[in-house]
């Protein structure tokens, strides 16, 4: 049985810090099929950050996938929204070894949506930081971060 990431692609930020960023909203096991009618059903759900009044919205299918498309008060945006195949994750767990032949109660159950925690927010969302009465970050932005050397 096939796994199929369930995957949006929106733009965010603003002016020249706007990017595009990629988020697995889910995965499916089972058929092509199924993961089109669950990405259709989210598809059709999701509201974008942007624009904050809406004054259209159109969704398009392509082929395995959607683009929405949300026309604002000054400029449309678009967020695509695509099913693609999971061939391999490093975070996966490694499959149970079997001691039997008998099959495995997940191999007879239906297919299943799993749900993945929500994406971080994006960058343009404010966090509240002390400062000193000159405006300087009591805490430097750097410190406790464990991605630096």
């Amino acid at each position: 049985m096939a796994t199929w990431g369930l995957i949006l692609e929106t733009t965010v930020g603003l002016g020249e810090h706007k990017h595009t960023e990629a988020y697995v909203m889910a995965h499916v096991e089972g058929g092509r099929e199924m993961a089109l009618a669950e990405l259709e059903r989210r598809a059709r759900a999701y509201t974008p950050e942007h624009p904050r009044s809406p004054k259209r919205r159109r969704l398009f299918r392509d082929g395995d996938g959607f683009l929405l498309v949300v026309d604002g008060a000054w400029q449309s945006h678009a967020t695509r929204f695509y099913a693609a195949e999971l061939l391999d994750d490093t975070d996966r767990p490694a499959p149970a070894e079997r001691v039997s032949d008998e099959p495995v109660a997940a191999e007879v159950l239906p297919a299943t949506t799993r749900e993945l925690p929500p994406p971080p927010p994006p960058p343009s969302v404010a966090v509240a930081v002390e400062r000193d009465e000159d405006g300087v970050p009591v805490k430097p932005a750097w410190l406790g971060r464990t991605d630096l050397p």
